[in-house]
């Protein structure tokens, strides 16, 4: 995680990632249009060209304040193979930027189909004796629900490829309590795989005090956040559900240290779609994403940094 941190530092103790989650129905007409009429019958071509004049836009804006995106796959992959290379080509974007990107992938297998998807993810595939990266994230999110069989494949191509894992805990969704909280011998399921990521990630700690294999938790349940930080107090935060799902910034400070690190905050709609909001014209979408940015930023720090 040293190089997230790092990022987060140089932008000023900015603890947020920009959420790259693009449905047709963000992108403003002066692009959508053209990109569609352009590409004819082919409706995968034109959609993915959308998304990723779209997904420019926003890095640009974004990319000297925020340290670090996280495209999640399923909106390119619902736009079929044209999506998933416009993916490919919005991470690389990211990354040529400087940013941090975190693929929101969400896998999960075991035996041989995990350390399939860890190699094409965060390690290498073997291609006739030559190995070569074939997506190039610094991070992914991982399912840990077949337990540690499916989770160590991920957390050795982190450890031999310097790469990083954020493992779903105690996600921000309404009903994820129906499994996620329920109590065995005594302790919540939440807390027991939260005990697997600490262990998972001791032999990795680095210069910041925090690991290689990080934790999803959801801003949305601040009381769970407190604890986990207990449980694991080396294992860097991912916190989706700020903002739209009611998460607040009070609730995500719970997660950070004296030093104002441990956790990156993630808002998806709220800043793609900021231009959408108040008297901001579509043409400027991008600077729309950059204020609602800079908002997020100044009230997480009041909250993180008292």
């Amino acid at each position: 995680m040293d190089k997230l941190i790092k990022k987060i530092i140089e932008k000023d103790m900015n603890p947020t990632v920009a959420g790259l989650d693009p449905k047709l129905d963000y992108v403003p007409d002066f692009i959508k249009i053209p990109c569609m009429e352009k590409a004819g019958d082919n409706l995968m071509k034109g959609a993915a060209d959308a998304l990723f004049e779209f997904n420019k836009v926003l890095i640009d804006n974004l990319c000297d304040i925020v340290p670090a995106v996280k495209p999640q796959s399923a909106y390119y992959e619902m736009y079929g193979v044209e999506g998933i290379i416009c993916l490919n080509k919005t991470m690389q974007y990211a990354e040529e930027k400087g940013m941090y990107v975190l693929l929101d992938v969400k896998r999960g297998d075991i035996g041989a189909t995990a350390e399939a998807y860890s190699a094409a993810y965060i390690g290498q595939t073997d291609y006739m004796g030559k190995k070569a990266r074939s997506f190039t994230p610094d991070c992914i999110t991982v399912n840990p629900y077949l337990g540690t069989d499916g989770l160590k494949p991920f957390v050795k191509d982190c450890n031999d490829h310097d790469k990083d894992i954020f493992i779903l805990v105690k996600t921000s969704n309404p009903s994820s309590g129906e499994l996620q909280d329920l109590v065995i011998d005594g302790t919540p399921i939440y807390e027991k795989t939260a005990a697997i990521v600490r262990e998972l990630g001791a032999d990795s700690i680095g210069e910041y005090g925090y690991n290689r294999v990080g934790a999803v938790t959801g801003a949305t349940y601040p009381e769970q956040i407190s604890r986990l930080r207990e449980v694991m107090p080396n294992t860097f935060f991912l916190i989706p559900g700020y903002g739209a799902q009611g998460g607040k910034a009070e609730d995500c400070a719970l997660a950070f240290d004296k030093n104002g690190l441990g956790g990156i905050v993630n808002s998806s709609r709220g800043i793609m779609c900021a231009y959408k909001k108040g008297d901001w014209k579509d043409e400027q979408f991008g600077l729309a994403a950059r204020e609602e940015a800079l908002n997020m930023k100044e009230a997480l720090k009041k909250c993180i940094l008292k």
